[in-house]
């Protein structure tokens, strides 16, 4: 499979040919939302926690007599009835972490990758390369590759004042190769590419 190649100034320069076991594949739907629905649970802090009544404070002494005011019998005010008692069967902290085997998590991003080629959301180009590093030279370059829309930068080595730039961009992020997920290919419609990054991801999972 080939995709266009970009100069770093956005025109064409050419053609590169890509891996057919990452980016022309088929993609699995079932297999997608399971990856990210995993992903979106592990990243859950599940630290939500409330007190029963053994935990609260106070309750020492009966709050009334037993009998003879003719309202309800109450031994302690830490009872779940009472405003500022325990809570009965409330959330205690909780793991949300989900396992996903390694080649369920490479199906995945090599079939959504893959679907982003075929609709033609995959720009490849040479280098980063910017006349200064500013975010409106950043902006400028993106919005001449891509336009008006929300894009996943994938470089292999981030140079830090490149991130810089891409940072105050809302509708962009930007990844090494090592940290791409589905979550991040599934939420930005525009996949952005350097050279170098194309090769890494062939090389993790085009095995």
């Amino acid at each position: 499979m080939k995709l266009e190649l970009r100069a770093p100034n956005g025109s064409i320069s050419g053609s590169v040919t890509v891996d057919d076991k990452v980016f022309d594949v088929d993609i699995n739907p079932v297999l997608t939302h399971q990856v990210v629905v995993s992903q979106l649970s592990n990243d859950r802090q599940g630290n939500a926690s409330t007190k029963t009544r053994s935990e609260v404070s106070g309750g020492g002494a009966k709050p009334r007599p037993q009998k003879g005011s003719g309202r309800s019998r109450q031994g302690s005010i830490r009872s779940p009835l009472w405003k500022g008692g325990g809570v009965t069967f409330g959330p205690n902290g909780r793991s949300y972490s989900q396992k996903i085997p390694k080649k369920m998590r490479r199906k995945s991003i090599c079939g959504l990758i893959s679907d982003k080629a075929r609709a033609g959301q995959i720009i490849v180009v040479e280098d980063l390369i910017l006349p200064e590093f500013k975010t409106k030279h950043m902006y400028d370059l993106l919005n001449t590759l891509v336009g008006d829309s929300r894009i996943l930068l994938v470089a292999d080595r981030i140079d830090q004042k490149i991130l810089k730039c891409a940072r105050n961009i809302p509708t962009v992020k930007m990844l090494p190769v090592r940290l791409l997920s589905s979550v991040d290919l599934s939420n930005n419609r525009i996949l952005v590419m350097t050279l170098e990054s194309v090769r890494e991801v062939e090389r993790l999972w085009g095995s």
